[in-house]
């Protein structure tokens, strides 16, 4: 168990890391459009590249997040049939979720590499005034979907492991959708707030 654990450790951290990048990235893009907005507004200027960079940030800052987003189980489902069956079976339905992300995963990630290899060979670059070399922006979009490959097929390995034990709590406690109390509490965690006192009914 070791084994999977480990590397799940590093692939959590380096997508906690790589989400921070991400939003900053989304910042990065909104403060870039603002200014080229009020520039072209007030200044009758405006820069060349909003567009392209613009999006460039908002694509790779999506797979960067992936990551982070699937280890605090923030990725929409629609469970609300799954939750109201037995526990063994949810477990299994787990699995089969994570089966199947992990392998669309995989083909993904191998054709994100292909355009990318295909771009550097046929030195393809953006037909704006910047002219980006296109593997640059594709590669960055590459390695987020890369590490999310990485992080789906470590999360597979462990259900594995945990129904080979017969642990469906465990199973069901990593994979399910948090509960609203559970979002609330980290919510509050994050933000350092004391959560409010439940008051006792006299």
């Amino acid at each position: 168990m070791r084994l999977i654990e480990r590397p799940k450790g590093w692939l959590t951290q380096a997508g906690a890391v790589m989400n921070d990048l991400a939003g900053a990235g989304y910042l990065l893009g909104a403060l870039f459009i603002t200014f080229d907005v009020v520039a072209r507004r007030l200044f009758g200027f405006t820069s060349r590249g909003t567009v392209e960079i613009s999006g460039y940030l908002y694509a790779f800052g999506l797979t960067w997040a992936l990551t982070h987003t699937l280890v605090t189980r923030g990725h929409i489902r629609v469970d609300f049939l799954v939750m109201r069956l037995l526990l063994r079976v949810r477990a299994y339905l787990h699995l089969a979720a994570v089966g199947f992300l992990c392998g669309f995963t995989i083909v993904l990630t191998w054709r994100a590499w292909d355009v990318v290899l295909q771009s550097w060979l046929l030195r393809a670059r953006d037909t704006s005034a910047l002219s980006i070399p296109l593997a640059l922006p594709q590669g960055l979009w590459a390695v987020g979907l890369t590490v999310f490959a990485m992080t789906t097929v470590s999360v597979l390995l462990e259900t594995l492991a945990l129904l080979l034990k017969r642990d469906h709590v465990a199973v069901d406690r990593m994979l399910s959708s948090p509960t609203m109390e559970q979002e609330t509490k980290a919510v509050l965690e994050a933000s350092g707030a004391e959560p409010p006192a439940v008051s006792t009914p006299i």
